[in-house]
Protein backbone atom coordinates (compact mmCIF):
# COMPACT_ATOMS: atom_id res chain seq x y z
CA UNK A 1 0.00 0.00 0.00
CA UNK A 2 1.19 3.32 -0.94
CA UNK A 3 0.44 6.34 1.28
CA UNK A 4 -1.43 10.05 -0.05
CA UNK A 5 0.08 12.71 0.81
CA UNK A 6 -2.15 15.36 1.66
CA UNK A 7 -1.28 19.00 2.14
CA UNK A 8 -2.22 20.35 5.23
CA UNK A 9 -4.92 23.26 5.89
CA UNK A 10 -4.22 26.39 7.26
CA UNK A 11 -5.94 25.61 10.20
CA UNK A 12 -3.75 22.47 11.13
CA UNK A 13 -0.68 24.81 10.87
CA UNK A 14 -1.89 27.78 12.31
CA UNK A 15 0.65 27.95 14.76
CA UNK A 16 2.96 25.68 14.28
CA UNK A 17 6.50 26.10 12.43
CA UNK A 18 6.85 22.64 11.11
CA UNK A 19 7.86 21.39 7.26
CA UNK A 20 5.14 20.55 5.14
CA UNK A 21 5.43 18.37 2.33
CA UNK A 22 3.31 19.74 -0.78
CA UNK A 23 2.60 17.51 -3.46
CA UNK A 24 4.57 18.02 -6.82
CA UNK A 25 1.40 18.55 -8.91
CA UNK A 26 0.71 21.92 -5.82
CA UNK A 27 4.09 22.75 -6.06
CA UNK A 28 4.35 25.56 -8.86
CA UNK A 29 1.00 26.18 -7.60
CA UNK A 30 1.96 26.93 -3.63
CA UNK A 31 4.97 28.97 -4.99
CA UNK A 32 2.83 31.66 -7.03
CA UNK A 33 0.92 32.11 -3.87
CA UNK A 34 3.88 32.69 -1.97
CA UNK A 35 4.78 35.31 -3.74
CA UNK A 36 1.79 37.26 -4.18
CA UNK A 37 0.46 40.19 -2.36
CA UNK A 38 -1.83 40.30 0.62
CA UNK A 39 -4.27 42.12 -2.02
CA UNK A 40 -3.56 40.09 -4.85
CA UNK A 41 -4.44 36.73 -2.49
CA UNK A 42 -7.59 38.85 -1.68
CA UNK A 43 -8.40 39.39 -5.26
CA UNK A 44 -7.65 35.71 -5.99
CA UNK A 45 -10.24 35.01 -3.35
CA UNK A 46 -12.87 36.83 -4.56
CA UNK A 47 -12.06 35.57 -7.64
CA UNK A 48 -12.25 31.60 -6.59
CA UNK A 49 -15.41 32.69 -4.22
CA UNK A 50 -17.35 33.81 -7.72
CA UNK A 51 -15.73 31.30 -10.02
CA UNK A 52 -16.96 28.21 -7.71
CA UNK A 53 -19.91 29.58 -5.74
CA UNK A 54 -18.43 28.81 -2.15
CA UNK A 55 -17.44 31.50 1.02
CA UNK A 56 -13.89 31.63 2.37
CA UNK A 57 -15.36 32.90 5.21
CA UNK A 58 -15.21 30.64 8.61
CA UNK A 59 -18.59 28.75 9.20
CA UNK A 60 -19.71 29.53 12.58
CA UNK A 61 -22.92 27.07 12.39
CA UNK A 62 -20.88 24.74 15.33
CA UNK A 63 -20.59 27.60 17.74
CA UNK A 64 -23.52 28.73 17.80
CA UNK A 65 -25.36 26.46 20.25
CA UNK A 66 -22.37 27.38 22.82
CA UNK A 67 -22.42 31.23 21.66
CA UNK A 68 -26.41 31.13 22.25
CA UNK A 69 -25.92 31.17 26.06
CA UNK A 70 -23.82 34.08 26.70
CA UNK A 71 -25.57 35.91 23.80
CA UNK A 72 -28.26 36.75 26.04
CA UNK A 73 -26.17 38.12 29.11
CA UNK A 74 -24.35 40.36 26.25
CA UNK A 75 -27.52 41.82 24.95
CA UNK A 76 -28.92 44.48 27.08
CA UNK A 77 -32.17 43.94 28.17
CA UNK A 78 -35.41 45.99 27.45
CA UNK A 79 -38.37 44.71 29.40
CA UNK A 80 -38.23 43.49 32.71
CA UNK A 81 -40.35 42.34 35.19
CA UNK A 82 -40.77 44.65 38.42
CA UNK A 83 -40.34 42.64 41.57
CA UNK A 84 -41.42 43.74 45.52
CA UNK A 85 -38.95 41.63 47.44
CA UNK A 86 -39.20 43.48 50.89
CA UNK A 87 -41.46 46.27 52.13
CA UNK A 88 -39.21 48.07 54.83
CA UNK A 89 -40.44 49.90 57.36
CA UNK A 90 -43.34 52.15 55.79
CA UNK A 91 -45.80 49.81 54.48
CA UNK A 92 -48.94 52.28 54.44
CA UNK A 93 -46.31 54.29 51.99
CA UNK A 94 -45.59 51.01 49.90
CA UNK A 95 -49.13 49.90 49.94
CA UNK A 96 -49.91 52.91 48.22
CA UNK A 97 -47.12 53.09 45.90
CA UNK A 98 -48.88 49.65 45.21
CA UNK A 99 -51.89 51.18 44.51
CA UNK A 100 -50.37 53.42 42.02
CA UNK A 101 -48.55 51.41 39.84
CA UNK A 102 -50.71 48.20 39.58
CA UNK A 103 -54.20 49.86 39.71
CA UNK A 104 -55.46 47.19 42.34
CA UNK A 105 -57.87 48.46 44.67
CA UNK A 106 -56.86 48.57 48.79
CA UNK A 107 -57.29 45.36 50.07
CA UNK A 108 -55.09 43.91 47.14
CA UNK A 109 -52.74 45.74 47.33
CA UNK A 110 -52.16 45.62 51.01
CA UNK A 111 -52.61 42.01 50.30
CA UNK A 112 -49.50 42.35 48.04
CA UNK A 113 -47.62 44.05 50.69
CA UNK A 114 -48.43 41.46 52.92
CA UNK A 115 -47.07 38.27 50.51
CA UNK A 116 -44.17 39.78 49.74
CA UNK A 117 -43.03 39.49 53.49
CA UNK A 118 -43.48 35.68 52.83
CA UNK A 119 -42.08 35.69 48.91
CA UNK A 120 -40.78 38.42 46.44
CA UNK A 121 -44.29 39.56 44.77
CA UNK A 122 -44.06 40.35 40.97
CA UNK A 123 -45.82 44.24 41.03
CA UNK A 124 -45.54 44.38 37.34
CA UNK A 125 -44.67 42.31 33.72
CA UNK A 126 -42.55 43.60 30.87
CA UNK A 127 -42.23 46.63 31.83
CA UNK A 128 -40.04 49.15 29.40
CA UNK A 129 -36.83 50.43 30.77
CA UNK A 130 -37.31 53.42 31.30
CA UNK A 131 -41.02 52.46 33.49
CA UNK A 132 -39.59 50.15 35.17
CA UNK A 133 -37.06 52.10 36.64
CA UNK A 134 -39.27 54.56 37.76
CA UNK A 135 -41.47 52.16 39.26
CA UNK A 136 -38.06 51.62 41.28
CA UNK A 137 -37.56 55.04 42.48
CA UNK A 138 -40.77 54.95 43.74
CA UNK A 139 -40.60 52.29 46.07
CA UNK A 140 -37.03 52.92 47.09
CA UNK A 141 -38.35 56.51 48.16
CA UNK A 142 -41.02 54.71 49.99
CA UNK A 143 -38.54 52.25 51.82
CA UNK A 144 -38.97 48.90 49.90
CA UNK A 145 -36.97 47.07 48.07
CA UNK A 146 -37.71 46.05 44.38
CA UNK A 147 -35.92 43.58 41.78
CA UNK A 148 -35.59 44.03 37.93
CA UNK A 149 -35.60 40.90 36.68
Amino acid sequence: MTEEKKPASAEATAGKEEKIEIPEKFKKLVEEIETMSVLDLAELVKVLEKKFGVSAAPQVVAAAPAAAGAAPAAEEKSVFNVVLTATGDKKIEVIKVVRDVTGKGLKESKDMVDAAAAAPQVLKENAKKEEAEEIKKKFEAAGAKVELK
